[in-house]
């Protein structure tokens, strides 16, 4: 197992086989401190963090957390390395799509015994499903996103569009809502995709699309009606509707904001956590609204892909660790982590209540209640799904949205890949 091999480093490494690589110290003579490595890189989610840590050390003097500042870039290869060389913290903080391959190759604690009843009835099923690898939860689930449809209210109102209220939208809505604002040089819809795996991959639930069947090294891919909808779905508006703004297929989410701005677009689809840039950044005057959670046939699911606290199998003090996490994850707390992120909180409780708090501001009522749909996704399982989506599922959506394949190539180009990559 991975931790014997990390113990003997470590004890090769320092001559005293009852070191702990953990990043945790503490003896009979002082207090047990915790090393939390956090990757908040936002001002006000850095405050939020440090604020929940403090009041864990004025609660607990016998266990301090100590915050160790990390960051999101490359943080996949260095943990690697931290847990390789027996350095990795106490508490790791990272996304259940990047984690649960270092809970398959043993380097995470089974949470299951230190999960509260009352924790794990708050969490959703397929949210808690996401950070559960055979049967084990190995971590904790914090945070989310989900895809939203921000309007000009304006525009749609100057179009003759009546505003969706309901609970969900449907996708065929948002069509007829593009042509229908795609005139006087203005277009219906901007939707940055120049990455557009992660966004499809989220979507495809709500069509009935899987991609993939099985766990770990054990996966086969399909590639059906499911799978290729909302490619199919994009690539009609962009060509025959022409209601897509063009050049935004290959901009970023955020480079696409600009046209919204400028009232070139009607509607952008963009990470709900766009909400609070836009309330920040929008010209005065923009009169922008959130519009429902999007649905397909299969309904409004999106997958979900949380931010995720998981504990160091190595380190001296797991059960501490995952009672911090506890704390870390009450709703209070995570509603107010949540609130400065702008992202979704991972529990009903926490979720309840930042939507009581903010209420309609901003659309936060449209994209909390999106959070009631978020669902386990198949690829977190999947060994080699990250080198699939960089070296073939991406630039064969790209290709496919700039023309140069149909949709019967990307399906082959999507299972060929993988089929290569698996192999």
């Amino acid at each position: 197992m991975k931790s014997r091999r990390a113990l003997l480093a470590c004890a090769l490494a320092t001559g005293l086989l009852a070191t702990a690589c953990g990043g945790g110290s503490g003896d009979d003579s002082g207090p047990v401190t915790l090393k939390f490595q956090s990757l908040s890189d936002q001002p006000a989610a850095i405050e939020a963090t440090n604020k929940i840590v403090k009041a864990w050390n004025d609660e607990h003097p016998d266990v301090r957390v100590e915050v160790v500042p990390a960051g999101w870039d490359g943080v996949y290869d260095k943990l690697i390395t931290q847990f390789n060389a027996g350095s990795a913290p106490d508490i790791v903080h990272y996304e259940a799509a990047g984690i649960v391959p270092f809970a398959v190759d043993g380097y995470l604690a089974d949470l299951s015994p230190y999960l509260s009843e009352q924790t794990r009835a708050d969490i959703p099923k397929g949210i808690l499903d996401s950070v559960t690898v055979d049967g084990q939860v190995i971590a904790y689930p914090t945070e989310l996103q989900s895809y939203m449809v921000f309007a000009n209210r304006k525009l749609l109102q100057r179009a003759g569009v009546e505003i969706p209220t309901g609970p969900t939208m449907s996708w065929e809505q948002l069509r007829e809502i593009a042509k229908a604002t795609t005139k006087d040089g203005t277009y219906g819809l901007g939707w940055g995709l120049s990455s557009p795996t992660a966004a499809f991959m989220a979507l495809a639930p709500g069509f009935g699309g899987k991609y993939f069947e099985g766990t770990g090294d054990n996966t086969t891919i399909s590639i059906g009606e499911g799978e290729t909808a909302l490619p199919e779905l994009v690539h009609t508006m962009a060509y025959e509707d022409k209601s897509i703004m063009p050049v935004t297929l290959t901009q970023s989410g955020s480079k696409t904001l600009a046209p919204f701005y400028e009232g070139q677009i009607a509607m952008t689809v963009q990470g709900s956590y766009q909400a609070a840039n836009i309330a920040k950044d929008a010209p005065k005057g923009l009169d922008w609204v959130v519009l429902p959670p999007l649905a397909g046939p299969a309904g409004p699911e999106q997958a979900a892909n949380p931010q995720t606290l998981s504990v160091n199998i190595d380190s001296e003090h797991v059960e501490e660790s995952a009672e911090f996490i506890e704390f870390f994850t009450s709703t209070e707390n995570l509603a107010a982590l949540n609130e400065a992120d702008a992202l979704i909180p991972a529990t009903n409780s926490a979720r309840e209540a930042l939507a009581g708090k903010l209420g309609s501001a901003n659309g936060w009522d449209a994209i909390l209640s999106s959070g009631e749909h978020l669902t386990s996704a198949p690829y977190l399982f999947v060994d080699k799904y990250a080198q699939w989506k960089d070296t073939v599922a991406t630039p064969a959506f790209q290709r496919y949205l700039a023309r140069e394949t149909d949709a019967a190539g990307l399906a082959r180009e999507l299972e060929d890949g993988w089929n290569s990559i698996s192999n």
